[in-house]
């Protein structure tokens, strides 16, 4: 069997054309793909799991500008993805079948013969177990819908991600990066901003040339070499200037209409439109005769990214409600009045709406809609300048004794809202039936993963919007990301505002501060093994997700390389690297792992000072402050070997002990230490428990009680000094997070707000109740999930 297919001889003669790269020899591509898979030995070797994210880069890169090499890649891919079957060598098919899908985006035109093997080889995925299936699912949806409209994915991608005015797809998504204040300092921080606005200007640098990209991708994808010519299209478009918007309007509705149809209409309709479409835009600026030739690459743009430091002020909320009311939807969603009053608010991001200030207000007119003003109609809508001028206005009216007409404030939620959340938790508990590595019903023991396998029975509300939030930084990060999430959903149950319009998808990309000295591409747990691994999430991701691993985990040590060479050679031309993985992870990488979020309330040693309730994802330390001191002492003085002051506090402990089993059994212990450490990520494939693992500082050997175990694993706990001493708790090794003189702390499953507000409800929907999931997971999207 040869390299070439029989369509690849003929139809398809690709050749580069001025402003293309010349074409790679296959040969070459072929070594370039078997480079970047995954082995066995990348965790025992990071410097060839690094190379490999920076070689999948550089594949990418090879085949972007010439249409030719995108071909041969595909051709290639596929090939390589059936011997992958026969051999039944699974460890390759998910990283070589997301290169494929991510080639098939970008590639000027596919035949439909190797669209059936593509399709076929997906299709055939769904018989294997998760996460081959789940996958194979979602790809074999839109191969379906690709093969009958040829350039759809390119076109909804683009036209999302960058924000496209049209009313025939009305889908937006945007990348909001989201950085650890304290790793990023000035020059690290610097070297993100600097590579996105690069990403930003290279490529398509306006509207009119994202709607070029898209009109030129869509006719060669549909009419092929034969009965297009890609130099004259392209040329065409540009003489066009701000007159292409109307085709690119006729080019989005003709695509969708034939997905719409689902391929029930003719495919020659489809190209017989677009060909008419070609001839009016070429014949316009070139009085030859039509004629086929060499295609065009549309390089994919990436999507548009902001950039923001993970801060307490952050206000992810608020965030979200200026990019929602700055789309281009905001004519379809428009947003309601006590909405604009309740985002103005001067509240911190975990502040409740009911915990806003409002004005008792007496209206000046009769009540009666006809008697109001056209500036005071309900349907009117302000911008932000005229709404805070309006609140400072009724502000100083209270302060004078003067009342003004202001809109009510909703002060319960609707039924309808409800059920939106409880759409919600549905969802959710539908979406964790089927993942994971197996465990118990209902407190599964094993980390939970997507899985498409439970169907869930209930219609899920469309949402026009994504807000795809990727976090970088270290555990620490996480943990702020998990607060702000917990903040935000309970300000959602107590007014529904963003849940119903905004989709949010979790990406992680861990980066942690590693000293000078050692190399970049080495764990960052074996630098100080006493602080444990500040990337604990990040290394079990990588730990079950081979692909990850190779792409992401490597992300984090290039980007302190990069900020390094950036301040050796300051003029030298910027490379959008990290925005360039970025996009391939957000795009590619749709596969959850749901981290459990657990709740944690303290209660303190001062009478006067009111407990505290807050949430951490990854870890919990907890430490006497004292016997830091005594324990450097003891080490140097013998005599004192023999004091039980050196020994730690007593505490007492309540818990309830997970078993494999399932019959988990209360249990209650005394024990004198100096502290204990709270993971809620394992470290190894064989713990691999969705639980909490409580393991103190002392062995049991040490402490001489035979009751204490090595390692409790737990998921309710309660902690309790029995002495006149306190403790300090620290929450995801976040030094911003640590809580001094506790006597006392609650750990438990974070419960979902959404699902807490339908207790006054559960009693008219009682069927629905068993259906819902109880507890808040962190969705974290990998490119697989967690491979077995």
């Amino acid at each position: 069997m040869t390299n070439k297919a029989p369509w690849d001889r003929s139809t398809c003669s690709m050749e580069p054309t001025a402003g293309c790269s010349p074409k790679v020899p296959e040969s070459e591509l072929y070594r370039s793909i078997q480079a970047v898979l995954p082995r066995e030995t990348d965790n025992q070797q990071p410097i060839d799991c690094f190379n490999k994210g920076m070689l999948r880069w550089t594949l990418h890169k090879k085949v972007q500008n010439n249409p030719a090499n995108s071909l041969s890649l595909v051709w290639l891919l596929i090939k390589d993805l059936e011997k992958a079957e026969r051999w039944d060598s699974r460890k390759c098919i998910i990283p070589l079948l997301h290169t494929l899908m991510y080639a098939i985006v970008q590639t000027a035109f596919i035949p439909d013969e190797l669209y059936k093997r593509v399709y076929n080889f997906s299709k055939r995925l769904m018989t294997y177990p998760y996460p081959y299936c789940s996958v194979g699912l979602s790809y074999t949806r839109q191969l379906k819908t690709e093969r009958s409209t040829p350039g759809l994915m390119y076109q909804r991608m683009v036209t999302a991600e960058q924000g496209l005015k049209n009313e025939h797809y009305p889908f937006q998504d945007r990348v909001f990066v989201l950085a650890d204040p304290d790793l990023f300092s000035e020059s690290l921080g610097q070297v993100l901003v600097e590579d996105i606005e690069a990403s930003a200007s290279g490529g398509y640098i306006s509207p009119v040339d994202v709607m070029r990209g898209v009109v030129q991708h869509s006719i060669q994808a549909a009419l092929g070499s034969e009965h297009c010519n890609g130099p004259k299209l392209s040329q065409a478009l540009k003489d066009m200037g701000q007159d292409i918007e109307p085709y690119f309007q006729e080019v989005l509705a003709t695509l969708e209409q034939s997905a719409e149809d689902g391929g029930r209409g003719e495919r020659g309709a489809l190209r017989g439109r677009l060909l008419q479409l070609y001839s009016e835009i070429v014949t316009v600026a070139d009085s030859e005769p039509l004629s086929g030739g060499s295609l065009c690459d549309c390089p994919l743009p990436n999507p548009e990214m902001s950039f923001h430091l993970l801060t307490e002020d952050l206000d992810i909320w608020r965030e979200l409600g200026k990019w929602f009311r700055s789309s281009s939807g905001l004519e379809k969603f428009s947003l309601s009045q006590e909405q604009e009053d309740f985002d103005l608010g001067d509240s911190p991001s975990d502040l409740l709406p009911s915990d806003v200030t409002r004005f008792s207000v007496m209206s000046n007119d009769s009540g009666i809609e006809r008697d109001l003003g056209s500036e005071t109609s309900p349907s009117s809508t302000m911008d932000t300048a005229s709404m805070r001028a309006s609140w400072e206005q009724c502000k100083r009216e209270q302060e004078s004794g003067r009342l003004s007409r202001r809109p009510g404030i909703k002060m319960k939620p609707s039924m309808k809202d409800s059920m939106v959340l409880m759409q919600d938790t549905l969802d959710e508990h539908a979406t964790l039936g089927g993942g994971g590595r197996g465990g118990r019903k209902g407190a599964t023991l094993q980390r939970r993963a997507g899985s498409t396998v439970m169907h869930n029975p209930f219609t899920k509300q469309q949402r026009h919007f994504t807000a795809r939030l990727v976090a970088i930084g270290d555990d620490r990060v996480l943990g702020r990301l998990a607060k702000t999430y917990y903040f935000f959903r309970k300000r959602e149950a107590q007014r529904l505002f963003l849940t119903m319009k905004v989709n949010l998808q979790f990406y992680y990309i861990p980066v942690c501060k590693e000293p000078t000295h050692i190399s970049s591409v080495k764990e960052c747990h074996s630098i100080n093994p006493s602080l444990g691994n500040p990337c604990s999430l990040g290394s079990y991701l990588s730990m079950v997700d081979p692909w990850y691993n190779c792409n992401i985990k490597s992300l984090g040590s290039m980007i302190p390389k990069l900020a390094k060479m950036q301040q050796a050679n300051p003029g030298r031309p910027k490379e959008p690297f990290i925005s360039d993985v970025i996009s391939y992870y957000v795009r590619t990488g749709q596969q959850p792992v749901y981290f459990s979020i657990y709740f944690v309330k303290l209660t303190f040693t001062s009478m006067t000072k009111k407990p505290v309730e807050d949430v951490f994802l990854t870890h919990l330390e907890l430490e006497f402050p004292e016997f830091r001191s005594i324990a450097a002492s003891f080490r140097a003085d013998k005599s004192r070997r023999g004091s039980g002051e050196a020994c730690g506090a007593v505490l007492s402990m309540n818990y309830k002990k997970v078993t494999l089993s399932g019959r988990d059994v209360d249990k209650g212990i005394s024990v004198r230490t100096t502290g204990a450490q709270i993971n809620a990520i394992s470290s190894s494939e064989a713990e691999d428990l969705n639980c909490l693992t409580l393991t103190m500082n002392e062995s049991p050997t040490k402490t001489k009680n035979r009751d204490v175990e090595s390692k409790i694993r737990t998921s309710n706990i309660k902690i309790r000094t029995l002495e006149s001493r306190s403790f300090t708790i620290t929450l995801d090794r976040d030094s911003h997070r640590t809580y001094r003189d506790v006597q006392s702390i609650e750990i438990s499953p974070c419960l979902d707000p959404g699902y807490c507000i339908q207790k006054n409800i559960r009693s008219k929907n009682t069927g629905l109740s068993k259906y819902m999931s109880k507890g808040l997971p962190l969705p974290i999207n990998t490119f697989a999930g967690i491979v077995n």
